[in-house]
């Protein structure tokens, strides 16, 4: 079981994610290349950065089942949003996400970080991610 904790040593996070986490040594680590907010298709799931974020983490959860995981097997996230103005919609849609996710409050690692840009202007959010799953 991935362990996940926040020490008192420093302060407690100033959000939804953990300080620390760490993998057991019967599990291998998936690296989950930046996901952006595209349908099956290809197409964008909308304009906006909830929209976009939504379907990043279904795409990430898709990602996850693919390995027979879930979002429990998330170690550490990367967020980019492309320019404050998404932060809040972006905010909005991780948030109902981990509460669904993490009931327990049990949060992997996770960085969030406004950038000026992403591979396309149509971009608002891209998410990367690191998971620990049992060795097959």
């Amino acid at each position: 079981m991935i362990r996940r904790w926040s020490p008192d040593a420093v302060a407690p996070p100033i959000g939804r994610y953990s300080h620390l986490a760490a993998v057991p040594a019967d599990h291998e680590l998936v690296f989950i290349a930046g996901q952006v907010g595209v349908l099956e298709d290809g197409t964008l799931a909308g304009p906006d950065a909830q929209s976009q974020t939504r379907q990043v983490l279904a795409n990430i959860d898709k990602l996850l089942a693919s390995l027979g995981a879930g979002p429990e097997s998330l170690v550490k996230l990367l967020t980019m949003v492309a320019g404050a103005e998404h932060l809040p919609g972006c905010r909005a849609a991780m948030q109902e996400a981990f509460t669904r996710w993490y009931p327990e409050d049990d949060w992997p690692a996770h960085s969030l970080m406004v950038v000026a840009a992403l591979a396309t202007p149509e971009l608002a959010v891209e998410i990367e991610g690191v998971a620990a799953v049992p060795r097959r």
